[in-house]
């Protein structure tokens, strides 16, 4: 995946990654730099990020892409599992620490090229909390700071602590949920750099220091030293920050915000994304500079990466990384290898609605995009997806000689409208269109377009749906809308699946 910044030289477009990519931590070796993100119940997990020049990102793997690696149990809920990963580099090896909060609590990774493998877990019983980070002092010893904030010593390599943990720093008077610590050791000082008041609208970034990694913490006396609260600035809920340096010195911020949309109190439907700000120090102290939706870039050349295709053919023995399941994806549900050039998807639940439907998506990243997909239902049923979560999403779903469109929001589900097409395979789509203009406070962010495309390409509308009821203030928790493809009853096979974007 590429963001979509400008590649010339002056400025560049914020997110640097779209989409359902929260919690964004990141270490640069040499002239390059690796990112990872969250993905909560989704599997693979924590995908990984490579830039040479912190704007244009692209997916090179998941770190956690074996069931050894990552269980999550099929009772686990949405918005469960993956939380907050740190992603650093230390004595020639990459070291990832994660929290499942679903099953294994926290675990440790390591590799040697982030792309993968990485390896199995070193499970972690005596950190306690969520959002650890790993910092390592000038003597060797590894210190793991979680949400709270509490801190304890540890031997990365076997996982075991070493002494007790206790409390460095308890967060600003008065806001809430002090987490997702980072340690720096920069210049004189060690940094701790936190988010706090919640990862709603409230949330900031604020920043203490100390002579050691143990503290004491002085808080900075700016703090927060970034918030958008308070604000209409169209990114919101900024927070959840990672520091990096540039091969000149200038420093720079990743952190995740979103962009809500519509009427009061504001949608947001694509997650919580990755973006990128620079910093500046003034008297010791981190100064943020202006977080926009278009920056000045950074002072060297924009080096573009690959793009994702906007096509699948599904012509590969493995699925490209930027797919995503439920939980687990066994092979035995999903292959590319049973039929040539197509994938198919054998039903485990029946409806969007069970937590162990065989699903397979991707994140969307664009407030106006079309999904289309050809799918062959002769061995079965399903289609095409806008998923939130089991109790949040739009589908329209194909069996032998009719197509019908489905709505779950929270305890209602209905069928919307349905249609009957002849035998073979169907071309599926849905247009997801944002408003621009409010007809009253209550418009939501987009409209959500579902029907069937005729060989002829015309587009046969059967339904348009308020989409703000595929989003997180409505449906709670923390991950974005996910597109794909799903089986609700015995086998289907996918031809090709298309992703195009109608904004940038």
């Amino acid at each position: 995946m590429s963001s979509l910044a400008e590649t010339g030289t002056t400025t560049f477009n914020n997110p640097v990654i779209p989409g359902f990519h929260p919690d964004p931590s990141i270490c640069r070796v040499g002239e390059d730099y690796y990112l990872a993100c969250s993905s909560f119940e989704y599997f693979p997990g924590v995908p990984v990020f490579h830039s040479r020049d912190l704007v244009h990102w692209t997916q090179i793997g998941n770190a956690l892409d074996r069931p050894g690696q990552l269980r999550l149990p099929l009772d686990s809920p949405s918005s469960g599992g993956i939380y907050a990963p740190t992603l650093r580099h230390h004595d020639g090896r990459f070291w990832l620490i994660v929290t499942n909060v679903s099953g294994d609590g926290n675990m440790l990774f390591t590799a040697t090229d982030p792309a993968g493998p990485w390896s199995d877990p070193v499970p972690l019983p005596g950190v306690p909390g969520i959002d650890p980070d790993l910092a390592w002092d000038e003597h060797g010893n590894c210190w793991c700071t979680v949400a709270g904030v509490g801190q304890v010593r540890l031997d990365p390599y076997t996982g075991e602590t070493l002494g007790p943990d206790y409390k460095v720093w308890s967060g600003s008077p008065g806001a809430k949920a002090p987490e997702a610590p980072h340690l720096y050791h920069i210049g004189d000082y060690w940094y701790l750099m936190i988010a706090e008041g919640g990862t709603e609208r409230c949330h900031s970034v604020s920043i203490a220091r100390g002579h050691t990694p143990e503290g004491p913490f002085e808080p900075c006396p700016a703090n927060p030293i970034l918030t958008h609260r308070g604000t209409d600035d169209p990114i919101q809920n900024t927070g959840h920050a990672d520091l990096v340096q540039g091969p000149d010195g200038s420093w720079w911020m990743v952190l995740l915000g979103v962009r809500p949309g519509g009427g009061t109190p504001g949608w947001h439907v694509l997650g919580r994304e990755t973006f990128l700000v620079p910093v500046e120090w003034a008297d010791g102290w981190p100064v943020v500079g202006e977080l926009s939706l278009e920056a000045p870039a950074p002072p060297w050349p924009l080096q573009p990466g690959p793009v994702t295709p906007l096509r699948d053919d599904f012509d590969l023995s493995e699925l490209a990384p930027h797919w995503v399941s439920l939980r687990r994806r066994p092979a035995e549900y999903c292959t590319t290898k049973e039929r040539p050039g197509w994938l198919t998807l054998r039903a485990r639940g029946v409806s969007l609605d069970d937590t162990d439907v065989t699903f397979v998506g991707r994140r969307q990243q664009h407030a106006s995009c079309q999904v289309r997909a050809l799918v062959d239902v002769a061995e079965g049923r399903g289609g095409l997806a806008v998923r939130l979560d089991e109790q949040h999403h739009y589908d329209i779903e194909a069996t032998s000689g009719e197509v019908r469109v489905g709505a779950r929001i929270g305890p209602l589900s209905t069928i919307v409208a349905s249609r009957p097409v002849p035998p073979g395979p169907v071309v599926l789509r849905v247009d997801v269109a944002a408003i621009d203009t409010l007809n009253d406070a209550r418009t939501g962010p987009d409209t959500v377009t579902i029907g069937i495309e005729e060989p002829d390409g015309t587009f046969v509308v059967l339904t348009s749906l308020d989409g703000k009821y595929l989003s997180t203030e409505v449906a709670g928790g923390f991950t974005g809308r996910v597109l794909g493809m799903f089986a609700s009853a015995g086998s289907i096979h996918f031809d090709w699946f298309d992703y195009k974007p109608l904004d940038r």
